[in-house]
C-alpha cells in the first residue's frame, strides 16, 4: 500500500485552500473500532462500520476491509455465487487479485487501485475470487468492499457494470503537497472522479505523509466519515487520535481536517485513510443478508425471487453445484 502512486506529487493539481474565515470544520462526533471477522469461504475482514451511530452512515450500509493477509499457497480464498438487491457493491483493491463475474454480464479482474462498481438494483446473482494461480501462489491480498444503498425509487433500477481502473482515479495534492489523493467517486474541491453513482456520493483514498495535515472542502448536505488503513493520526480541529481500523463519524461543518502523526512506525510509513461521504436517503431500512431493502415484506420477496431464479442465472461456464450457496443469508456480505 498504496496501490497508485506518482513519481512528483508537486506536478498535480491541488485541492483548493479552505476558507478558515467562513468554512466551519466539521467536529468529530464518534470514533469506533472495527471488529474483526470472516466472510465468503474465510477471508478476513473488519467491519469499519460496526459501532458507529446508524444514522451518521446513510446513505452507506457497510464498509468491510479485506486483509491485509499475505496467503500461503492454496490459502487465497473468495465469494460463492450468490444473490443481491436494492443496493451498489463498490470493490476496491489495494495489493492483491480479484475476479468478478455476475448474471448480468458484468466482470472483470482487478487489481492494485482498480475499482468495480456493481449496481445490483431490481437483482442480481455474482461471485468474487481470486483467480487460479494466486491460489496455487498465495499472495498479499487487500482491499475493502463498501455498499451504497439505494432509493426507493432506485431499487428496482436495471443491474449494471463499471469497470474502474486504477489509470482512470482522478490523482490531486493537497495545497501544502504533503497528501496524496485519488478521487474514485464524487467532485471534491471542483474535481471529479470517474465512478457513476445512482446515490450521490464521494469516496476518496488519501496518503498522507508524516506530520501533513489535510483540509478538505466537504459538501455540507453530505455527511462525512473517515477510515484508517494504515498508520495513525488526528482527526478534526480537535485532533482526536486515530489509528489503523478506527472510524471517525464528522459532524455538520463545510471540511474535514485529517492530520498524521509524525512519526510512523517503519511497516506503515505514512497514513492512509478512506475518506467517503454522501446525501442520506433518509428512508426506513430492512436488511437481510444479500438484500437492502425498505420493508420486511420486500425483503421476504427479494428470498422468494431469488428462490425462483428471478433474481439471474449463473452462466453456464460457472454453474456447477460447488460454487452455487448453500445459504444466502451467511454468504450475503460480499
Amino acid at each position: 500500500m498504496p496501490a497508485v502512486t506518482v513519481p512528483d506529487i508537486t506536478l498535480l493539481q491541488r485541492t483548493p485552500v479552505a476558507d478558515l474565515l467562513t468554512a466551519r470544520p466539521r467536529p468529530v462526533i464518534s470514533l469506533s473500532t472495527a471488529p474483526s471477522g470472516f466472510e465468503g469461504e474465510g477471508f478476513p475482514v473488519r467491519r469499519a462500520f460496526m459501532g458507529a451511530p446508524l444514522a451518521a452512515i446513510d446513505p452507506f450500509i457497510m464498509l468491510d476491509q479485506m486483509g491485509e493477509v499475505e496467503y500461503a499457497a492454496g490459502e487465497p480464498k473468495g465469494t460463492p455465487w450468490h444473490p443481491h438487491r436494492g443496493f451498489e457493491t463498490v470493490t476496491y483493491m489495494l495489493d492483491g487479485i480479484l475476479d468478478h463475474r455476475d448474471s448480468n454480464g458484468g466482470g472483470g479482474r482487478i487489481s492494485d487501485g482498480d475499482t468495480q462498481w456493481m449496481t445490483a438494483g431490481g437483482g442480481i446473482l455474482h461471485i468474487e475470487t481470486p483467480p487460479e494461480f494466486l491460489v496455487a501462489s498465495g499472495g498479499l491480498f487487500h482491499g475493502f468492499q463498501l455498499w451504497v444503498n439505494l432509493p426507493r425509487a432506485k431499487k428496482w433500477s436495471p443491474p449494471a457494470y463499471q469497470d474502474i481502473r486504477s489509470r482512470e482515479v482522478k490523482l490531486l495534492a493537497s495545497p501544502d503537497g504533503g497528501t496524496l489523493l485519488r478521487l474514485i467517486a464524487g467532485d471534491v474541491g471542483g474535481h471529479s472522479g470517474p465512478g457513476s453513482t445512482q446515490t450521490p456520493i464521494a469516496l476518496v483514498h488519501a496518503t498522507l505523509q508524516p506530520g501533513a495535515e489535510l483540509d478538505l472542502p466537504w459538501r455540507p448536505d453530505f455527511n462525512a466519515l473517515v477510515y484508517a488503513l494504515s498508520g495513525r493520526g488526528a482527526v478534526g480541529a480537535e485532533r482526536v487520535g486515530i489509528q489503523a481500523g478506527q472510524l471517525a463519524v464528522y459532524g455538520a461543518g463545510d471540511r474535514i481536517v485529517v492530520k498524521a502523526s509524525e512519526h510512523q512506525d517503519q511497516r506503515t510509513p505514512a497514513l492512509d485513510v478512506l475518506i467517503l461521504g454522501g446525501l442520506p436517503i433518509k428512508e426506513p431500512v430492512a436488511w437481510l443478508g444479500p438484500f437492502v431493502m425498505n420493508t420486511r415484506d420486500e425483503v421476504v420477496q427479494a428470498f422468494e425471487d431469488y428462490q425462483a431464479g428471478k433474481l439471474g442465472v449463473i452462466p453456464a461456464a460457472h454453474s456447477n453445484p460447488h460454487n452455487t450457496p448453500t445459504s444466502v443469508v451467511e454468504s450475503g456480505h460480499e
